[in-house]
């Protein structure tokens, strides 16, 4: 950080640790299912093809709404649009405790999937509002990372909370988090020009640093939509955040039960092992895809080969996913993939940074929906495919094998597709 920024007052890094809490009560969430699924299959005779359907669920409705709320976004403003969804999903996380079975859960994790979907597209948003484009990896390293880090916290107490009081309390929880945040987000996130606590000094700092402009796109958010489509830039940095999804995806729904089934471990066990990768994860995302990316840019580097090299070479370290399958060890099955989710995590931060970097005035919540679509469907597609694999294997080398895949597909469409890193020109 410049010895100016430093003296500027700091209202967006609130904004920003905000966005972050957010995040991080939202994945916690999404996580408990995997935690509690040892249990759901004993209660309610499931098979791994019907838990893989269950973690595929929340993202069914999630990556579905993803576009219409990038379109609401874009219309009626990140306030009102996060106020709204951050209670419904507290509401929607409370209804997963009440279920009576397999069809109760996933129409709950359907309903939640639903709330939780203007989530990380108003995340990019606000964050392109709230700070300078030299700021802009570090901010959205700040929500991006709290992905990660909760699976270093909420494995760990989910696992505490359903051990020791049954599944339905660890549901019970996570909705107290949820409207904890609901009631945060309501009393403290306002846009940069309606922000009472934001100084004219910071504003103007913002500003001048290349602030994403507030307000509608001209051409409206229909228009806009259908323009964004057509555009070869949109397409790559999707299709490549898709694959880096998919890999995401697969340890987010799946590694507790890769620890408990194909290392014989217990479910606190599998716990404790599952939170070194993402605790590496989370410090790898900050410090790489945010602050190394920020000062490489605030000293001068050109900003495209930056944040695509970060973008390549983390997607590459997620290869290390293959040496996972040649181990028996659950020690070298947890380094090799505390590798792969380092770097995946250091890519990330770039991947959601971009679409306030590129997106023509009123278009960012657009891209983002576009991106989160895509990216989600991996989480629909991945829990299903592994499910599928794991069935008819008893192994889980094939599934890894395929995440491995599908990050080098991904790669192609950020290195070829998605070119340079400036803005689309708004639509005539």
């Amino acid at each position: 950080m410049t010895g100016l920024s430093a003296q500027i007052p700091r209202r967006r890094w609130i904004i920003g640790g905000l966005l972050g809490g957010g995040v991080l009560v939202n994945y916690i969430d999404r996580i408990n299912l995997s935690v509690a699924a040892p249990q759901l299959m004993a209660e309610f005779h499931l098979s791994a093809t019907d838990i893989g359907l269950l973690f595929s669920a929340f993202f069914w409705s999630y990556a579905l709404l993803t576009i219409p709320a990038g379109m609401i976004l874009d219309r009626f403003g990140v306030t009102s649009v996060g106020r709204w969804g951050a209670f419904l999903w507290s509401i929607a996380s409370a209804t997963v405790a009440f279920a009576s079975g397999f069809g109760g859960i996933f129409m709950a994790r359907l309903l939640l999937g639903a709330a939780e979907a203007p989530c990380f597209p108003a995340n990019a948003k606000a964050t392109g509002y709230w700070f300078p484009r030299q700021e802009r990896s570090v901010a959205t390293s700040l929500f991006d990372a709290a992905a990660k880090f909760a699976n270093v916290i909420g494995v760990p107490l989910g696992a505490f909370v359903v051990v020791n009081f049954g599944w339905r309390w660890g549901f019970g929880v996570t909705a107290a988090l949820s409207f904890a945040y609901f009631v945060a987000y309501y009393f403290i996130y306002r846009d940069p020009s309606a922000d009472k606590n934001l100084s004219r000094e910071e504003h103007a700092y913002i500003l001048e640093g290349g602030a994403t402009p507030e307000g509608e796109a001209p051409s409206g958010a229909g228009s806009m939509l259908v323009y964004l489509l057509g555009q070869r830039k949109v397409w790559g940095l999707s299709l490549g955040f898709a694959a880096y999804g998919y890999t995401f995806y697969l340890f987010l729904t799946w590694l507790p039960g890769y620890l408990v089934q194909a290392m014989h471990m217990s479910i606190l066990e599998s716990a404790g092992y599952a939170a070194i990768p993402w605790a590496c994860a989370t410090v790898s995302d900050i410090v790489f895809g945010g602050v190394l990316v920020d000062r490489l840019i605030a000293a001068g580097h050109d900003e495209t080969k930056v944040r695509k090299t970060v973008l390549v070479v983390g997607m590459l370290f997620g290869l290390s996913v293959f040496n996972a399958t040649q181990t028996t060890d659950p020690r070298w099955a947890i380094f090799w993939i505390s590798i792969a989710l380092s770097g995946l995590a250091a890519s990330a931060p770039i991947g959601w940074s971009i679409p306030s970097l590129i997106a023509p005035k009123g278009g960012t919540a657009t891209i983002g929906g576009i991106m989160n679509f895509l990216n989600n469907m991996m989480g629909v597609i991945a829990p299903i495919v592994t499910g599928l694999i794991v069935g008819a294997t008893h192994h889980f080398e094939a599934a890894f094998l395929v995440a491995g895949v599908m990050l080098l597909i991904g790669i192609f469409f950020y290195v070829i597709v998605l070119g340079r890193i400036e803005p689309i020109p708004s639509p005539e």
